[in-house]
């Protein structure tokens, strides 16, 4: 099949820079990074296929992932380009190294690793797909619904990001059928069976209190990535970038411009 063709939203000027968001995420979540690493990058945050505004396709494999974000390095120039992938997004974009070599000038890989995750998020994606949206007027109906599976506050608001509300009926923006069809082999790597490597500069970023990316993990990355760096952010757990922005942009900021 034909990679899809990824909306993105773009800022700044020089070097392009790619940012791949997570499951159940979108582009819109890495605008404040965007804005401050505009400053030295052309900064080209992506919708990842059937997420945000970008178009819905039943597969949801990372092969297809990383056939998209290729094309769209291609429509930027050809690259190679640098690239930030959090957690689906970084094993999108450790996927895009793999296949794509050429393309990845370097690459940053946050909070996840080339293995098996936790099943956090599939319980995420079942609380959406359990939310009766026939029954719910506004927003706040839909969040009365998300609360008796997903408590925390600021998950929920997370989670409400994906809430279209610009048609006369409310809607999801991500497409849950193919998320929870493909969610063994999101939750899943499969690139560590066909012995491909990516030798270029390549940085892991961990939440020091996420269990997504811990030091047992650090041979099987090292083995697909073999010039791999490993850093932890304190505070932070599998939202880095979100939960601790300043620290972050101070560990990968040097990395990016090297």
């Amino acid at each position: 099949m034909p990679p899809l063709k990824l909306a993105t939203t773009e800022i700044g000027a020089g070097p392009p820079l790619v940012i791949l968001h997570g499951l159940l995420g979108s582009k819109r979540n890495w605008q404040g990074i965007a804005k401050i690493l505009a400053d030295r990058f052309r900064v080209v945050a992506a919708d990842l296929r059937n997420h945000g505004d970008s178009p819905w396709d039943p597969d949801m494999s990372y092969a297809a992932m990383a056939g998209d974000v290729a094309a769209l390095i291609h429509r930027l120039g050809g690259g190679p380009v640098r690239v930030i992938g959090h957690s689906m997004g970084g094993k999108a974009a450790m996927m895009l190294a793999l296949e794509h070599a050429k393309l990845v000038d370097r690459l940053v890989v946050v909070d996840i690793a080339p293995t098996p995750s936790p099943g956090h998020a599939e319980g995420f994606v079942h609380a959406l797909a359990g939310v009766d949206l026939l029954r719910c007027q506004s927003r706040r109906d839909v969040d009365g619904q998300l609360a008796e599976q997903v408590p925390d506050p600021g998950i929920r608001a997370f989670l409400l990001q994906n809430l279209d509300t610009s048609a006369a009926r409310l809607a999801w923006k991500p497409n849950l059928a193919a998320i929870t069809s493909h969610l063994d082999g999101i939750v899943d790597f499969p690139d560590g069976r066909h012995g491909r490597a990516y030798a270029g500069a390549t940085l892991f970023v961990a939440g020091a209190n996420s269990d997504y990316l811990e030091p047992r993990h650090h041979a099987a990355a090292r083995t697909l990535f073999p010039a791999a760096d490993f850093d932890i952010v304190a505070g932070a757990g599998h939202w880095v970038h979100a939960e601790q922005p300043a620290v972050f942009l101070d560990t990968v900021r040097p990395f990016l411009e090297s």
